[in-house]
């Protein structure tokens, strides 16, 4: 018995040994699943950034005196609560 070799890649140029879920993008946000969100309080904050330079995903958004939070993008880590130095950040559960 002879084994066929396969192309590598296919017509569109994706390998064929992927996955599924890696040639197709889940339409799934991580706010549809997330149990925590951070809320900022704006009289604590001062711009330090901190919040900002350890977000994994980048949803720290810059408004005009206080960071706030791109909560579609946000998978509730708490990371950013845990780091901010003023305490300004808390983690509340997620509405149902």
């Amino acid at each position: 018995m002879k084994l066929q070799a396969r192309p590598f890649f296919d017509a569109a140029g994706i390998p064929n040994d992927l996955a599924p879920i890696a040639v197709e993008p889940s339409p799934m946000l991580p706010g549809d699943w997330r149990s925590l969100r951070p809320v900022v309080d704006r009289g604590k904050c001062v711009k330090c950034a901190v919040c900002w330079l350890y977000c994994p995903v980048q949803c720290v958004i810059e408004k005009a005196r206080w960071f706030d939070f791109d909560l579609a993008t946000c998978k509730g880590c708490g990371i950013c609560a845990a780091e901010c130095p003023q305490r300004a950040i808390a983690m509340v559960e997620e509405a149902a």
